[in-house]
Order: structure tokens, then sequence, then C-alpha cells
């Protein structure tokens, strides 16, 4: 495995890896590698020649009273996660050389920005699509690898890769739960042993969803509210939103019929967390 730091020289590498008609996967990360990432590195090992994973604090997806600074970081492990894993190159840059002095060039998605975590985050998805399309070139990926706990992030994802004609392919792996429930997540480490167990609800309040769904209450605001009741007995947690919204373009949903995605993001404390379902009808037995 080798470590990359300057984005030129490993662009280099990638072409001579190019060249010899290997294919390439990239694991996309900003660090701090729980077993989600794990899943990701495993299937990018399954379907590539070459494994690539970036571990980088992007700035830029983050607001001005966000937690950039305290962000989880420890490299070291990290890298052990990876060479264990087989990862056979590793990216991480340092944020002045990925945004030098003068930069001004950034990516904006729209529409499907504007709601969920845009709505709470403005500017976030503008630094998601500027460092992931900056990555994309650098290292010139077969596949992408994203977790669909992030499922907005990866909805505008396949959106820049069809809009910019880019030739990568954007594969979404399911979500990797904590044995109570609790989605993976690096913010997770925030979290006091009360505040882990009460964070719990949130998964509950999104199964509670797909049996009332699969009972046959179509109903979006009828399903939010049995589930703002459920997350509601939690006194740490504040919901920030909950959605049943179109999988394709994120809007809303009153009646829900065919396929939609039940999003939910809560603060807990000072730590805002997320999560997802996706609930569909199923086909008539003939």
């Amino acid at each position: 495995m080798k470590v990359y730091r300057n984005a030129r020289s490993l662009t280099k590498k990638v072409f001579e890896i190019k060249k010899s008609n290997k294919t390439v996967g990239l694991v996309p990360t900003m660090g701090f590698l729980h077993d989600g990432h794990r899943s990701l590195i495993k299937k990018a090992r399954q379907d590539t020649d070459c494994v690539i994973v970036s571990i980088f604090v992007n700035p830029t997806q983050f607001g001005p009273k966000e937690d950039f600074k305290k962000y989880p970081r420890g490299l070291k492990k990290d890298l052990d996660l990876c060479k264990k894993e087989g990862v056979d190159i590793v990216f991480t840059p340092e944020p002045e050389d990925m945004y030098p002095e003068g930069y001004a060039t950034y990516v904006n998605t729209e529409r499907v920005t504007d709601m969920l975590c845009g709505e709470s985050r403005p500017g976030h998805f503008r630094g998601v699509a500027t460092i992931v399309t900056k990555l994309f070139n650098i290292t010139m990926p077969d596949i992408a690898y994203f977790g669909q706990k992030d499922a907005q992030q990866a909805i505008v994802i396949k959106k820049i890769a069809e809009d910019l004609n880019m030739s990568v392919k954007i594969n979404v792996l399911p979500i990797v739960r904590e044995k109570g429930g609790l989605a993976m997540s690096s913010r997770n480490i925030y979290l006091s042993l009360e505040e882990r167990i009460q964070a719990q609800s949130i998964y509950r309040s999104l199964k509670l969803a797909k049996e009332l769904f699969n009972s046959g209450e179509k109903d979006s605001w009828k399903i939010i509210s049995k589930m703002k009741q459920v997350i509601g007995k939690q006194p740490d947690v504040k919901v920030d939103y909950i959605k049943v919204v179109d999988i394709r373009d994120l809007k809303n949903i009153k009646k829900i019929s065919g396929k939609a995605l039940i999003a939910v993001a809560v603060w807990i404390g000072k730590t805002r967390l997320i999560d997802n379902i996706v609930i569909k009808t199923r086909p008539r037995a003939r």
C-alpha cells in the first residue's frame, strides 16, 4: 500500500495503472474509518484491480458554525485498516493542496440540493460536489463507492456524473448499523452512552414507518407523525426533519406509491445525525 499526498503524483500513477488495462475503484472518505467504510472498501476490492481510498476532511462542506475543526481524525488507525483490507493507494492531501490560494472554482448541483440536508446546511452540497469532482479528476475511477446513509449525497453525486458525462459508475451500498440499529457514522464518537441509547430511536422510527407502510398506510403525514412520537420520547433528541420524498428528485410525497425515501435528521446535544430507509410498493401477485 502506498500513501500519496500530492494530487499530480497520484494522477501520474493512475495513468500508469490504466495503461495496464486495470480497473480503479475509489472510496472517498473523511477518515475516522468504521465498518461502514470497511464494507465499501471490501466491495471495491472485489470489483476492481486497484483500490484507492481518499482520506480528506473537506473544509468546503462545513458551515462556519459546524464541526470542521473538531471533526474526528485518526490517520494512523485509518491507514492500518486500509492496509488490512488490501487497499492499494491512500490519498491524504492537505486542505491547502486541494484549495490553494486563489482557488475560485466550485461545482453546484441545482434542485436536489435545495431540500433535506441542503435546506439545513446551506452550501454543504456545493462543497461535496466540488471535492468529489476533484477526486474523480485526480483518480479517474471506473467505480466510486458511497454509503446509503448519506442518501442525498449519493443522489447528488449520481446527478453530477450523469450531467457532466463522467464515465465513472456510482455504486451505493447498504447502511451498516451498530448492534442497536444506529447507523454507523464517524460522528457517533461524539455521543455519550446515554445519547447513543437515545439515538437508537431513529432507527426504531424508521422500522415503524416501514411496518406502517407494509400494513397499508400510504399517507406520509400520518407516518411522519408516528415517527415523531417514537423519537419524541427521548429527552435529548430534537428532530431537524423527517421527510418522505421521491427517491429520484427528493420532492415531498403526500401519498406514497411506488418507491420512496424516508429520511431523518436529528440533533442529539450538539451532534447532528442522519438516517433513512427506502420503501416500495410490493408488486401484486398474479
